[in-house]
């Protein structure tokens, strides 16, 4: 079974995903797959470098994120284009990865993604949770760990998915708003239910 997990901007996918893990579940992070498909030496940089030139690119040759980031933010076309080009690889990575994960010893293998429901890969999973919190703690939290503008945030929280219409999609929810401890239970019960599921 492969399980989704997705969820606005800051609302701490990542440390849910690692109390999975803590748990003896694999996960496969699709924004890990993204930042890979674009490395240098990756046939989708030079792509992109020669679309939007040397602008993008910094002194080390990687790609200038937080540039190409600002570039399509402000041109949906361009934004349209660059997901036209990343997620069909993104996609064959995730699921040769997924592969892997359920050939091993984790009973169920969870694919991480804050585009799980916009990009299509909610077809590759079985259940979909959704980390939830309220749309101003996305922004402080954001604003607190990746240190840009409050403007670009708004730009990023206004290109995903409503909080309602990701809610709507949900098979299961973990409200990640309180502290570790609570959001951990929730994690303990959801692993409880799907290995249920997986016994014969």
């Amino acid at each position: 079974m492969i399980v989704g997990l997705t969820g606005g901007i800051g609302s701490g996918k990542s440390t849910v995903a690692r109390a999975f893990g803590e748990r003896g579940i694999g996960w496969v992070d699709a924004d890990d797959v993204a930042r890979e498909v674009v490395a240098p030496g990756e046939p989708a940089l030079a792509d992109i470098r020669d679309r939007f030139g040397d602008r993008v690119i910094t002194d080390d040759c990687s790609l200038d994120r937080a540039a190409l980031r600002q570039i399509i933010f402000d041109a949906p076309e361009e934004r349209h284009w660059l997901e036209q080009l990343t997620h069909p690889i993104i996609r064959e990575r995730l699921v040769a990865t997924l592969h892997c994960l359920q050939s091993g010893t984790s009973p169920y293998a969870l694919l991480v993604s804050p585009l799980l429901f916009e990009s299509g890969q909610a077809a590759l999973v079985e259940r979909a949770i959704v980390v939830d919190v309220p749309t101003d703690m996305q922004l402080s939290r954001t604003l607190q760990r990746d240190g840009v503008s409050e403007a670009n945030v708004r730009a990023i929280l206004k290109a995903q998915m409503s909080r309602e219409a990701r809610l709507a999609k949900a098979d299961d929810i973990i409200d990640n708003s309180r502290d570790i401890a609570h959001m951990q239970q929730q994690v303990a019960r959801l692993d409880r239910a799907y290995r249920a599921r997986l016994s014969p």
